[in-house]
């Protein structure tokens, strides 16, 4: 990949509603280069609302998010997408194009377009395939893809905007174990080279072992912000998910043995 820019993210007592229904409830937290993050919550605890209100995509009812000092809000997406690559929790394509051109959709924020991509956009496009493993693949179509394949494509066309910062709303989703420790080691190569990343999980133990910071939510609110041996219990997990579960750590990581429910 090429070299990073330092950039950050920063959200600022964030609350958002649907109506009268609360999204989020003064929510802050902060995203830089250098770091991977983790967002972690039982379904419906507002995490892609606290993404997607970060962004500028949802409006706020109070608070503010700023992305290089710049009110989001009042950014354009190619402005927005020159600084933090977004994978959306649903990322359908359209048609089946060959690998080559999803991962060269990656290059619109630079003023690219498919069929007319510059010799930088080519280059950039290329180090994304490289970074990961996909240049025996790049002619082929997307629809002929399996799902680990086709989360890796995904990957690479955030990689190829070359920007800073990434976020990825439940990345590993509907992967099996071996494609989903195949996602989240690209993720977090791409923090290990200077990025920046968040990505929306579901698996605790996944996030333990790939994050640098787990950041907790329950019911809108931010429950707890930190590294995983401070922030990661057995009475977080009570609390968060209403889950008994034993925590083993070893050499390997940290395993987690759901008993049941509290």
């Amino acid at each position: 990949m090429a070299d990073m820019t330092r950039a950050k993210l920063m959200v600022e007592r964030m609350s958002l509603y649907a109506s009268d229904a609360v999204l989020v409830e003064d929510a802050s937290f902060q995203l830089g280069t250098g770091e991977m993050i983790a967002l972690l919550g039982p379904n419906g605890a507002g995490k892609t609302s606290l993404i997607r209100g970060a962004l500028g995509i949802l409006p706020a009812k109070s608070g503010k998010a700023h992305l290089d000092g710049r009110d989001t809000r009042r950014l354009s997406p190619v402005e927005r997408a020159r600084t933090l690559a977004y994978l959306p929790q649903t990322r359908p394509l359209a048609w089946p194009n060959t690998v080559r051109d999803v991962v060269g959709l990656g290059r619109f924020a630079h003023g690219a377009a498919l069929g007319r991509l510059s010799a930088t956009d080519r280059a950039a496009v290329e180090r994304a395939l490289d970074a990961c493993a996909l240049e025996s693949l790049a002619e082929r179509a997307t629809d002929t893809l399996s799902g680990g394949e086709l989360a890796r494509v995904h990957c690479a066309r955030a990689f190829a905007a070359e920007a800073p910062l990434l976020i990825a709303d439940e990345p590993v989703a509907a992967l099996d174990p071996r494609h989903q420790y195949q996602t989240m080691s690209l993720i977090r190569r791409f923090v290990d080279n200077g990025g920046g990343a968040l990505a929306i999980l579901h698996d605790v133990s996944l996030a333990a072992r790939f994050a640098d910071r787990l950041i907790w939510m329950k019911e809108g609110r931010i429950l707890a912000d930190g590294p995983p041996a401070e922030t990661l219990s057995e009475d977080r997990l009570a609390s968060v998910y209403g889950i008994k579960a034993r925590i083993d750590t070893d050499d390997t990581g940290v395993s987690i043995r759901i008993e049941g429910p509290c």
